[in-house]
């Protein structure tokens, strides 16, 4: 039996003006995409897995049309040449947004669909910041999503999705997919499954699994930075038993809802002169302070220089700020050596609305992998080191660090572009602080410009009333 395997996979804020282009998508083709650590338990007797395309980015602003329609272009004219197939298995994230579009995987699945037909079973693994739609269910046979956030179940959702497809082409029961979409967009950040009440909630999804007729049970939280139709949290089941699947899926949706009022940051979060002031007073180390409004892995553009203006401002000692994407300075500190004294503009390369800092600085570090696009160089001005990046990226991982000279550990004050922090970072936060920054992922959800999202939505609204009520994929039949 054979399988092909693909999908697209990022998340992009519409309030980002710096469209994504094919270059800032790292593309899995053929044999790289089959022998890849990502897709590496697509091992099954019986199975042969058709590789076709999967692309990736950090995510960022709406894809360009022109990225976009050579990517899917490219998918199916694979998908074409694999046919015939007994299956098809996507990854995707579910929050692509591309420009004069919407609902980009309601589209790219519902291509998909038309490629392999209508007695082919196709699975989708999803982010559970992405957002559904009718038009993505109804392709759908079967449906899984994270549960963690931070993200430390991504392999074991994949697996969940491809068990599914694989149990059907071994002689199970074609499956069906019912949502109940819940009026409610979080962030993240006020989301997260480490804290109460979104840990609660997900810790009871694995008991709607074992419940007979259900095989799969999903809350999204959804991706609030998109102003689209479709942007909302729901309930997602596969099953096999209607009504299993409308009572288990309502009564997802209900806690959701009934909880929409407690959630709250887990860490300590105010204005970024509160969070520095506690920074300076702090005894304990390393201080983990996320700018929070321009994370990277959020839709963050990454270019901002606000909290480095701050802490030059305070003259802080033994700040380690990573990382600030600014080409134009990357390339002017390989230009001038490691050792050397630049003046540099730092931050404002991408973003009109995000105001530089124009410094003298010290060149301590210059990684160079072996392309523009992906050097690094490490600057030391005052008290206050900074990583800079030629493409927009995150820094979560100690590897991050480490590869370019510095120990986060040691240092007083580690400054990181994120949301709630990483499971590598975390653990070493001494104390975790948040600010409430500016960006293009700010957590001013209320104070969003909201002209295309379908109203009434919490936090947007707050005096209306909801009832869950299940909706059905076209394909399921009785």
């Amino acid at each position: 039996m054979r399988v092909a395997v693909g999908g697209i996979h990022t998340e992009c804020s519409t309030y980002s003006p710096v469209l994504m282009a094919v270059d800032d998508f790292r593309v899995m083709r053929g044999a790289n995409l089959i022998g890849s650590d990502y897709f590496s338990f697509l091992k099954s007797d019986g199975i042969e897995h058709v590789p076709l395309i999967h692309a990736r980015a950090v995510p960022g602003g709406p894809v360009s049309r022109l990225a976009y329609e050579a990517i899917k272009a490219e998918f199916l004219g694979l998908l074409k040449d694999a046919l015939p197939l007994d299956g098809l298995y996507l990854a995707m994230h579910g929050a692509v947004n591309v420009e004069g579009m919407d609902d980009a995987e309601g589209d790219w699945i519902s291509a998909a669909r038309e490629v392999v037909g209508p007695d082919c079973p196709v699975a989708a693994s999803y982010d559970l910041h992405g957002n559904v739609s009718q038009r993505i269910i109804d392709q759908l046979d079967i449906f899984a999503a994270y549960r963690t956030a931070p993200h430390i179940d991504v392999r074991e959702t994949m697996v969940r999705a491809w068990s599914m497809l694989v149990d059907v082409l071994k002689g199970g029961k074609l499956p069906g997919v019912v949502w109940v979409p819940v009026p409610v967009l979080l962030p993240g950040e006020c989301t997260s499954t480490e804290d109460e009440p979104a840990k609660g909630i997900y810790r009871t999804l694995p008991e709607f699994d074992r419940q007979a007729g259900i095989l799969d049970a999903n809350l999204m939280i959804g991706y609030v930075w998109a102003d689209e139709p479709r942007a909302t949290a729901c309930a997602v089941v596969t099953a096999v038993d209607k009504v299993a699947a409308t009572r288990a899926a309502e009564q997802i949706a209900l806690s959701y809802w009934n909880a929409r009022e407690d959630f709250g940051f887990g860490p300590v979060t105010g204005p970024l002169d509160e969070m520095l002031d506690i920074a300076q007073k702090a005894v304990t180390f390393p201080v983990i302070l996320a700018d929070s409004a321009d994370n990277p892995t959020g839709g963050g553009v990454g270019d901002r220089a606000d909290v480095l203006r701050a802490l030059i401002a305070r003259n802080f000692e033994g700040a380690l700020l990573a990382g600030i994407t600014d080409r134009p300075a990357v390339e002017a500190c390989f230009a001038a050596g490691k050792g050397a004294s630049v003046v540099l503009r730092i931050g404002g390369s991408l973003d009109p609305a995000s105001l530089p800092v124009e410094t003298e600085a010290e060149v301590t570090f210059l990684d160079d992998p072996g392309t523009q696009a992906e050097r690094q160089a490490v600057v030391r001005l005052g008290g206050v080191t900074v990583v800079l990046a030629a493409r927009r990226r995150p820094y979560h991982n100690i590897g991050d660090f480490t590869r370019l000279g510095l120990e986060p550990k040691a240092v007083r004050l580690l400054v990181v572009k994120s949301g709630y922090l990483s499971p590598e970072l975390a653990p070493i936060a001494n104390p975790n602080l948040m600010a409430l920054t500016d960006g293009v992922v700010n957590q001013d959800i209320g104070g969003l410009v909201s002209k295309r999202r379908v109203r009434p939505v919490f936090p947007f609204d707050r005096s209306f009333e909801y009832q869950p009520k299940a909706r059905f994929s076209a394909r399921w039949k009785d």
